[in-house]
C-alpha cells in the first residue's frame, strides 16, 4: 500500500507542476469561466492576485514534496496531501460558485480524490 501511495503521489506532483509551471499562462478547457490563463481564472473566482501566488507557491511546494516522496518520511506525504485535499476541495467549490459545467471541475475533483486516497493510505496506524 505504501508504494501505491508513493506512485500516486508522484503522479499528483507531476500534475501540479504541469499546471502551475508549464500551463500557468496557457488556455485550457479546464479554466474557470472564460479565463485564458491562471490569473484570469482566479479573477473569475473573485480572488485577488496575492491568493493566486500564495496558492501557486503552496501547490508547487507540495508538488515537489510529492515527487520526492520516495525519499521523504511518509508523514511529509501525509501532511502534503492533507493540505492539497483542502485546496482541491476549494477548487471544486470555486467551479461551483461560478456555475461552471461539471466537466471543468473534473481535474480538481480527480486531484481531490487522489489526494484523499493518499491521505488514507499514509495515515498512521494505531
Amino acid at each position: 500500500m505504501e508504494n501505491i501511495a508513493k506512485i500516486i503521489s508522484v503522479i499528483i506532483g507531476l500534475g501540479l507542476l504541469n499546471v502551475w509551471l508549464l500551463r500557468f499562462n496557457k488556455p485550457t478547457s479546464w479554466r474557470g469561466g472564460r479565463a485564458r490563463n491562471m490569473k484570469e481564472e482566479f479573477g473569475v473566482y473573485g480572488l485577488p492576485s496575492y491568493v493566486l501566488y500564495s496558492v501557486g507557491a503552496v501547490k508547487v511546494t507540495i508538488g515537489l514534496l510529492l515527487i520526492s516522496s520516495f525519499w521523504l518520511p511518509q508523514s511529509v506525504t501525509h501532511a502534503s496531501t492533507m493540505v492539497l485535499s483542502i485546496l482541491m476541495l476549494c477548487a471544486v467549490l470555486m467551479h461551483l460558485k461560478v456555475k461552471d459545467h461539471i466537466g471543468k471541475s473534473l481535474p480538481a475533483f480527480i486531484l481531490l480524490s487522489f489526494s484523499v486516497a493518499v491521505v488514507i493510505m499514509t495515515s498512521p496506524r494505531a
